[in-house]
């Protein structure tokens, strides 16, 4: 056989089984559902964008680096004796400027993605006045997490409802060891902390219900801390506000410090709120000297929680 045959051998060999690890990829990610390639929102599509691009300029330096691997392992194997050794290629500028002018211009091409992509999918920046914006407050809470919906006076356990398309702003504290929400399929994880407030703002571009989580370890519920965020149509996210507001428990200072307890596996369960400032009383009792910590400490002398006055002193 020739070695113009033999090399076409080679490439077609190489060109198979390229081909096979290909599609068996992608058959594998058929079959299993990963979240984050399978956005729902219009955050969690931007960062699957960002995603495929990182990784396809990626094998821009990764494929020709294996390729140049292969055929430098074949050509100067040992007991191949016309190879020819040429040592003239050391400070060869031409070979220079490939090996290092490419990934240099690579990682330029990185930063200014990423610079970009910070301003765009700054999590606290407003996603348009197309429609309402919902506000929701929330609260992550051993091992549980707590939404507010401070203008419908309702308050639900593990489970966010949200209005398909529709603008959603959430407020997120932690009156627990610090811990980080993350809705993969719609939006970023941004992380919950005692006496402070951070944003998110999202979008569903779906109906359905996805996987919320926490992405932060905060003890030995941690594992179980998930919840429900459901997206659902203008008219049914009014019904169930209606439906909610029907529920035969009260969220006030009482109430709340039973449900903050520790518990695992929270079950879902609605609250009317009947306290418009439960949650700037929560992010304040870690304040010193201020209002809602005075507020709580004399709620935990009532016979509430003993939690976020003591840990404020």
């Amino acid at each position: 056989m020739s070695r113009k045959a033999r090399l076409s051998l080679r490439a077609a060999a190489a060109v198979i089984v390229v081909a096979a690890v290909l599609v068996g990829l992608v058959a594998y990610l058929r079959t299993v559902n990963i979240q984050v390639l399978n956005p729902k929102g219009t955050i969690a599509l931007e960062e699957f964008h960002l995603i495929v691009f990182a990784a396809a300029l990626s094998l821009l330096v990764v494929v020709p680096v294996y390729v140049v691997a292969v055929a430098f392992a074949v050509r100067y194997r040992e007991g191949r004796g016309n190879a020819t050794y040429d040592p003239t290629l050391e400070g060869n500028t031409k070979v220079e400027l490939v090996w290092w002018g490419l990934p240099t211009l690579l990682i330029v091409v990185l930063s200014v993605v990423t610079w970009l992509s910070s301003q765009t999918l700054d999590p606290y920046r407003s996603l348009g006045p197309s429609a309402p914006t919902t506000t929701v407050q929330v609260v992550a809470l051993d091992w549980k997490w707590l939404f507010i919906y401070p203008d419908e006076h309702i308050a639900s356990v593990n489970r966010l409802v949200i209005p398909e398309g529709a603008p959603v702003r959430l407020l997120i504290t932690s009156d627990a060891p610090m811990n980080s929400l993350w809705i993969p399929q719609l939006a970023g994880q941004i992380y919950a902390m005692p006496g402070m407030q951070t944003q998110l703002n999202l979008k569903a571009t779906a109906l359905g219900s996805f996987t919320g989580l926490s992405a932060n370890i905060s003890g030995a519920g941690f594992s179980t801390m998930n919840f429900q965020a459901v997206s659902v149509s203008a008219a049914g996210f009014q019904a169930w506000v209606k439906r909610a507001r029907g529920s035969a428990e009260h969220l006030d200072a009482a109430s709340y410090a039973s449900l903050a307890q520790p518990s695992s596996n929270a079950p879902v369960s609605y609250y009317v709120d009947d306290d418009a400032q439960l949650f700037e009383t929560i992010v304040g009792s870690y304040h010193q000297g201020s209002s809602a910590a005075v507020g709580m400490t004399a709620a935990v002398a009532g016979g509430g929680r003993a939690g976020p006055a003591h840990e404020a002193a």
